[in-house]
């Protein structure tokens, strides 16, 4: 019996040892999932605001093109 007992303690140890391996692991998984999507935010937020600046300069050429004329049309 005794040694029964030994070798149910020595199983527990070292399934624990694994159970809390796996788990660190999780944990680890789930900060880098957690840092990823920070950075997809980031980089969305980043292109947002490039699509917006070039937008805007589209809209200054073509105000810029329709105010200047540009002296393709004449006069009859």
């Amino acid at each position: 019996m005794y040694r029964t007992l030994i070798a149910m303690l020595a199983g527990l140890a070292l399934s624990a040892c694994g159970l809390a391996e796996t788990a660190a692991t999780g944990v680890g998984a789930a900060s880098s999932a957690a840092e990823q999507a920070k950075q997809g935010q980031q980089t969305e937020q980043r292109m947002q605001q490039q699509v917006e600046a070039a937008k805007q300069v589209a809209a200054d050429k073509l105000n810029a093109a329709d105010d200047g004329g540009g002296g393709a049309s004449t006069s009859p």
